[in-house]
């Protein structure tokens, strides 16, 4: 009696506990738990896990209502819960001209992009709905011409309509002269702080808006929307999230309309993943949003209101290093046509507004997330944080280090000192690991950009990300690149960086849930946690690490439903369900 009890406590169910509501077995199950990482089977109920064990056990308790779930060898793991994006943008980017360059797109030249932006007007209802045209995704690394398209450029597809196309960063951006008038932008303009605006020989403006110059210039342009388009725009971006296996979303650096909508969609109950809020620190009527109750503070446990909440606040410190707009110690490696050679890009926000709002932060218990590329912007993050934290002893909000992609090795014992969490951004070795290392950073600076290997060294979490809109939230491309880091010429850049496929899982899960102080509640499969898996194509662990690009997600599944399935004409993809009744 004593073995069958300790067996029944480690299972997580009781003799008298209901029978589960369903159980999924036959197939790898990864459970992110060192106690227990892989299972044979896995029951919950009421949208939580009840136990997770052995597959004879856990049929033990199936009634004739419960659904048994044959996984057919596919795997199954917690969703994916994404460490760092922006799923508003991606909505928006669900609704523009694709710029994008293989493999994520067609774009290989300026005129491969002015055809694709002319067949857009001619064949997508939004831009006579709003007014503009907007393209997403263009990457002058990419191109044939090795530059940004100007003006001039867009002008060729129209001068009667507003046309506006967002660099791959999310840093640039480019608009035509109908556009830039509108935005009000000329050869008067002056550079607004943390912000470029690109010009020809006689100081007119040649199209190219840097940061500040570009995300302002955006603002005027962008038009008005209902609440039901702005909705409707999420849900276009939701969609593509759930294709990869993700439960749990991020909207970083989040606007106020921007919240305004996913607190819309949260009241019509129009959410079926978790959606987590950064809005941006230095955006007038911030504060106002930090209440409940979609903000709770460090000291409270997180709470959503219909899949919806606000986790804390977004800093954003210099730019994007494939854009050359990212703050370093060291200049480029390749400095930008017209500039010094000792240009190193540049800081967005000046030292004492930094520590200003790091001592907010503390304060408040606010978590902030502070996007930091260049080391030197880094450097900025740390003096900031280690003069707020003797003014705040002993309050820790779990600030995270959004990108650190130049992050070097003597930093990294400043962040673990700190408890500076670092979410870096390995995907970025595959899609401009050649453009550092020919143009950006040179050879050697490149070996290391987002040293995961670094960082689990000195005994760390971390966490690897996407940054969607910049790349598509493809959580299986972001598993490879943080294992393989080869780059689109299928180089290993930092082979001492890399890490294997269970780390890289974790990053993806267990510790994800950790940046966002959610590990009580999601990333592994305990008892007690939420029903939140994605099932894929292969196991991970146990193909060989060049073949993960390779891997599917096959169904997405949020607190025990089904909210994605690859083969839309069966919902429950290529997994077979049948009543209990049918199993042995």
């Amino acid at each position: 009696m004593r073995l069958i009890a300790a067996i029944t406590l480690i299972l997580g169910f009781q003799a008298n506990a209901k029978a589960p509501d369903a159980i999924w077995y036959g197939g790898p199950i990864l459970t992110m738990n060192d106690k227990l990482p892989q299972a044979e089977a896995i029951a919950i109920s009421d949208g939580k896990i009840t136990a997770v064990g052995a597959r004879k056990d856990l049929l033990k308790t199936k009634s004739a209502a419960t659904r048994l779930i044959d996984l057919k060898g596919k795997t199954l793991l917690p969703g994916f819960i994404d460490a760092h994006s922006h799923v508003s943008m991606v909505g928006q980017q669900a609704i523009s001209a694709n710029l994008l360059s293989p493999p994520d797109g067609p774009i290989t030249s300026i005129p491969d992009l002015q055809a694709a932006l002319t067949e857009y007007i001619k064949a997508s209802p939004t831009p006579k709905k709003y007014g503009m045209v907007l393209g997403m995704g263009y990457d002058d690394a990419q191109l044939k011409e090795q530059r940004h398209p100007t003006r001039q450029d867009l002008d060729k597809v129209s001068t009667e309509v507003p046309i506006v196309i967002m660099h791959q960063s999310g840093h640039f951006g480019v608009a035509n002269s109908k556009a830039l008038a509108m935005a009000g932008v000329n050869k008067n303009s002056a550079n607004p702080p943390g912000g470029v605006i690109r010009r020809q020989s006689n100081s007119e403006p040649n199209g190219v808006l840097e940061e500040n110059a570009f995300f302002l210039s955006l603002v005027k342009l962008f038009p008005k929307m209902t609440e039901s388009q702005k909705i409707e725009m999420l849900e276009a971006g939701i969609k593509i999230y759930k294709s990869y296996g993700y439960t749990t979303v991020q909207d970083g650096r989040s606007s106020p309309e921007q919240i305004a909508a996913n607190i819309a969609a949260a009241k019509s109950k129009r959410l079926d993943v978790d959606i987590v809020s950064y809005p941006d620190v230095l955006t007038p009527g911030t504060e106002e949003l930090m209440k409940a109750p979609y903000f709770h503070d460090t000291t409270q446990k997180p709470k959503y209101q219909n899949r919806f909440r606000i986790g804390g606040v977004k800093l954003t410190l210099d730019g994007s290093p494939q854009a050359k707009t990212a703050w370093l110690t060291k200049p480029y490696y390749k400095v930008p046509e017209g500039l010094p050679k000792n240009y190193s890009g540049y800081e967005v926000v000046p030292d004492a507004k930094v520590l200003e709002v790091l001592e907010q932060s503390l304060r408040n218990h606010w978590q902030i997330i502070t996007h930091a590329n260049g080391d030197r912007a880094i450097d900025q993050l740390i003096t900031a944080i280690r003069i707020s934290e003797k003014k705040y002893p002993g309050v820790d909000v779990r600030p995270v280090l959004i990108h650190g992609q130049t992050l070097r090795k003597d930093q990294i014992a400043d962040l673990k000192k700190l408890k500076i969490f670092p979410s870096l951004f390995p995907m970025h070795t595959f899609y401009w690991g050649d453009w550092h290392r020919t143009s950006v950073l040179g050879p050697e600076r490149a070996e290391n950009i987002s040293p995961t290997g670094w960082v689990l060294a000195e005994n760390m979490k971390f966490t690897s990300h996407h940054d969607a809109p910049v790349v598509f939230p493809d959580s299986i491309r972001v598993l490879a690149s943080t294992v393989n880091r080869t780059t689109r010429s299928d180089y290993v850049l930092g082979p001492e960086q890399r890490v294997d496929p269970l780390t890289a899982l974790k990053s993806q899960t267990l510790w994800s849930a950790y940046q966002h102080f959610e590990e009580g509640s999601k990333g592994s499969l305990e008892v007690g946690k939420l029903a939140d898996f994605a099932i894929l194509s292969e196991n991970p662990l146990t193909i060989p690490p060049a073949q993960l690009i390779n891997i599917k997600v096959l169904e997405t599944i949020k607190e025990g439903k089904s909210i994605y399935s690859r083969n839309p004409d069966k919902p429950e993809g290529n997994i077979s369900y049948h009543n209990s009744h049918d199993s042995k």
